[in-house]
């Protein structure tokens, strides 16, 4: 362990080695999830771009969201399923150190996009007369872009120090590189680097769940002020924005925590499928939530949908 390897090594992702048995169908798995977040999202985006009347806040942080959903997946899916089709089981440590950046800046700005999305809720709801001055378009680009910068600056530091450090060892429990698979093979002591991830993940955790739950709870309270069928519908939409976030944040923990657990000798695919949920579950869901869930944009978007459709029907002819 007293000589480290060279930044060219390659690094084995053991969850590709463990899905090689049925590798091309998870590969069509893969490809259709793919099309459908990709497909789903562009739709979205295109939508809220084109219609002068979605050139809202709300909008706006939904299109930040299926946004970083399509960046998330893209860090994933397109390397995925090159590798299940040729078979490759390795990755260079260069790839491997710019996934690592890209699924943790994912990952960091899902949550910062999470906590804009509920503090603009709570000023809609909670201070609707003022909600026009509290949060303009100009206000919520300003919010977007500073969160944002904070977010990579935060990231490309972690990934710098973990980057700075020797590896002793080649062997990732993933089909993904992440910041604590690489922190983990270090031949030196990664101490500074351990600090520093700890710290920005639990100001991030602490900030986006305070900030979530405490809108939401206020949000929920003025509902049941209002009539029965308003609070109904106000529980669904809460319990399912929760429930979506709390997906997020379950496997982005497990992600962090997995190589602290120490004695805990987790299967090679527990690995992979609680890990790969912070990746996958939201993109997927994000843009039916909080995009087709939405009155105003669900239709323009199936009017959008229709236009395609009506388009494509005339190239047939």
């Amino acid at each position: 362990m007293d000589q480290a390897f060279n930044v060219s090594t390659l690094l084995v992702l053991l969850g590709l080695v463990e899905m090689k048995e049925f590798q091309y169908i998870y590969c069509a798995l893969c490809i259709i999830i793919y099309l459908f977040i990709m497909f789903l999202s562009i739709s979205i985006v295109s939508v809220v771009m084109a219609e002068p009347s979605l050139h809202e806040p709300m909008y706006i942080l939904i299109c930040k969201l299926v946004l970083n959903g399509m960046f998330g997946s893209s860090t994933l899916f397109p390397t995925l399923i090159v590798d299940l089709i040729t078979s490759s089981k390795t990755i260079s440590y260069g790839g491997c150190i710019t996934q690592a950046l890209c699924i943790t800046l994912f990952a960091i700005l899902e949550m910062s996009t999470y906590t804009l999305m509920a503090y603009d809720r709570y000023l809609a709801v909670c201070h609707p007369l003022h909600y026009v001055t509290l949060m303009t378009n100009k206000k919520v680009m300003k919010l977007i872009v500073g969160s944002s910068a904070t977010d990579i600056i935060a990231v490309f530091i972690c990934i710098l120090l973990t980057w700075t450090l020797p590896l002793c060892g080649n062997k990732i429990n993933n089909i993904f590189c992440d910041n604590r698979s690489l922190v983990t093979l270090s031949c030196s002591d990664p101490s500074l680097s351990n600090f520093y991830s700890a710290a920005v993940v639990s100001i991030y955790i602490i900030v986006t769940i305070s900030v979530t739950v405490f809108s939401y709870l206020r949000i929920f309270v003025v509902c049941l002020r209002v009539s029965k069928e308003s609070r109904q519908k106000a529980a669904h939409t809460l319990v399912t924005h929760l429930l979506n976030f709390a997906i997020f944040l379950l496997g982005f923990f497990f992600v962090f925590i997995r190589y602290r657990l120490g004695s805990i000798d987790l299967p090679i695919m527990v690995h992979v499928l609680l890990s790969v949920t912070p990746v996958l579950f939201p993109p997927l869901l994000n843009p039916l939530i909080y995009g087709v869930r939405t009155h105003a944009l669900k239709i323009k978007l199936i009017h959008y949908l229709q236009n395609i459709k009506v388009g494509f029907n005339w190239i047939k002819l």
